[in-house]
């Protein structure tokens, strides 16, 4: 076998030395293709290997309207209370984004098999922000103070029936008097260091306004204006956060009186994320180039009808002309900018599994018109003189014009009077005659529902979760301060929400909320219209934030842990 061996020095210069200079340039030329080549390669190879990473670093401004007062999870009711209590406070379990429940302070817990008892165990080694760690004794503080009457935290309800006790000191134990679907949720609570808040009375604690929690960012400065209101908070990572560090390292919050203050601000730049603005400012930003982001809330807007005010509306043809003479794709396109979905139901799209956004209908609007108009001439309506319908009918004895026609009453936001006058010029093309009554907030609140002085009400119901259509369709709920503002009442309804609020067991759950919205659209106690969305203005550096299952504006920062806004590339082997 021969031996080879790498040329020398002096005859690789002498065959240099030979070359033409064609062959030169040939030579170069190849050598550059395999230097070029050899880099390409090397490139690629580097590339395969490198994944982008999330880095620790950069900044966020968030615009919030109104000024926070309870930055607590007890008392939080104000969009900019229920934001920073969801940044600063962390419960023992926490909503993922996927609208899954992960354990969040809670290292683990255990339910009975009949529902009522739920068993949780704390963590080791959790803290809040001030370095004191995270007790029992936090816990049933928290509690003990939710449940107080005489605080009236709007979380009471969620824990009426709900009895509590410590078992160790990494251990407690809640007993429901009957199962509870959506207990889970509740233990999404923030809980309080009881160190700095059972000093004081929980509303003059200065801890409102700053606040110790364990969540993922803590409090590293408060700005006032001159006149003493709270002008923006900032806001760093908690380092200890159970769930792990936070990757942003300062988001500002920002806090304005009206919604044209807050876009300006975004205009200017002083902020770059703004939420809960109305659908035509979210086009105005949109024709910008802001990156609008929006996601359906389960809000249920829709024409609640009161039998007791008007007897129309027990009379099944004239509720399904209503119903069928609104054009509700036309709702969601000129009141809403397209931000949002026309409904049928009671239960929010989405809400849960079963549930399939509207897909629409084939037929037209003026088909549907024509269809309504043979329906109610059919039921022996009539044109008059004006050009409505109108019929004769007896009535003890004697015979009795009745007009097809009703009041809407609602409040004096643009959205709803807007929606107000559509439906109004949908119902006079076939023929019934509506008034609109316009009413400022509280007005409404105090005069006409709490009373149940309407013909229909156009309204929203706000649906957290399943548990809630109880307090909206309940025959129980339908005097003040019931929410049963269509004054409904059926027997089967009301069994079939005690029991769907008492099972567990999702698909049997399903199943019956399947028979309540069936019963429902047979009795038509209401028109349902729309569901809208929530609307994010969000900067376009911002990544893994989602609001996919939102349920309340907060939710947003669920994930607020995993944010980021800066990346670096490394090879995959070094990715944790």
């Amino acid at each position: 076998m021969r031996n080879f061996k790498l040329p020398s020095k002096k005859e690789i210069n002498f065959v240099l030395a030979s070359f033409s200079k064609r062959e030169w340039g040939v030579f170069v030329g190849l050598v550059a293709v395999l230097v070029l080549s050899t880099i390409l390669m090397l490139q690629g190879i580097n590339k395969h290997f490198l994944v982008n990473v999330p880095l620790r670093g950069g900044s966020i401004s968030l615009g919030i309207i109104g000024v926070p007062r309870f930055i607590n999870p007890i008392l939080a009711n104000e969009e900019a209370d229920r934001d920073l209590s969801a940044l600063i406070y962390s419960g023992l379990m926490r909503k993922s984004t996927d609208g899954s429940l992960i354990p969040d302070l809670a290292e683990k817990y255990e339910m009975s098999k009949n529902g009522l008892i739920y068993t949780f165990t704390l963590k080791d080694n959790v803290y809040f922000q001030d370095g004191k760690p995270v007790t029992m004794e936090d816990i049933l503080f928290t509690i003990n103070k939710v449940k107080d009457s005489i605080i009236q935290s709007p979380r009471k309800v969620d824990w009426d029936g709900v009895s509590f006790e410590k078992i160790d000191e990494r251990t407690i134990q809640f007993t429901l008097k009957q199962p509870y679907a959506s207990f889970l949720e509740n233990t999404t609570l923030g809980i309080l260091p009881a160190h700095l808040w059972d000093k004081a009375p929980l509303e003059l604690n200065n801890a409102n306004t700053r606040p110790i929690g364990s969540g993922p960012y803590t409090v590293n400065l408060v700005k006032k204006k001159s006149s003493g209101t709270i002008d923006y908070y900032e806001l760093v990572p908690f380092k200890e956060f159970i769930l792990g560090e936070p990757y942003i390292k300062k988001i500002t919050l920002r806090f304005y009186q009206n919604e044209d203050d807050l876009t300006n601000a975004l205009l200017d730049k002083t902020i770059d994320q703004i939420s809960s603005i109305t659908p035509l400012s979210a086009e105005n930003l949109k024709e910008r180039n802001y990156q609008v982001e929006s996601v359906v809330l389960p809000r249920v807007f829709g024409l609640f009808f009161n039998q007791n005010q008007n007897q129309l509306f027990t009379d099944k043809v004239v509720v399904s002309a209503i119903d069928q003479a609104i054009d509700k794709d036309k709702l969601v396109r000129d009141v809403l900018f397209g931000y949002g979905v026309a409904i049928n139901n009671p239960i929010p799209p989405n809400m849960i599994e079963y549930q399939q956004l509207n897909s629409g209908s084939n037929i037209s609007q003026e088909e549907r018109w024509q269809k309504v108009q043979k329906d109610l001439a059919k039921a022996g309506w009539k044109t008059d003189a004006e050009g409505f319908l109108e019929k004769t009918v007896t009535e003890k004895k004697s015979k009795v014009t009745k007009k097809l026609s009703f009041s809407i009453s609602t409040g004096n936001a643009p959205e709803l009077t807007k929606a107000a006058e559509l439906i109004k010029q949908d119902l006079a093309v076939v023929g019934i005659k509506v008034y609109i009554k316009s009413f400022e907030t509280g007005n409404l609140n105090q005069n006409v529902i709490r009373p149940r002085k309407y013909d229909a009400l156009l309204f929203g119901q706000i649906i957290n979760h399943e548990s809630d259509l109880f307090a909206f369709w309940h025959s129980t709920q339908r005097k003040d301060p019931g929410l049963n503002v269509a004054m409904y009442t059926n027997v089967k309804v009301d069994k079939i929400l005690e029991d769907a609020s008492v099972t567990v067991d999702e698909k049997s759950r399903i199943e019956k909320y399947i028979q309540f919205e069936n019963e429902i659209r047979k009795d038509m106690p209401a028109v349902f219209l729309f569901s809208p969305n929530f609307i994010y203005v969000v900067s376009k550096d911002l990544k893994e934030m989602t609001i996919k299952n939102i349920i309340s504006p907060s939710d947003r920062y669920l994930n607020a842990y995993l944010w980021y806004v800066e990346t670096e590339n490394v090879w995959k082997i070094f990715v944790k």
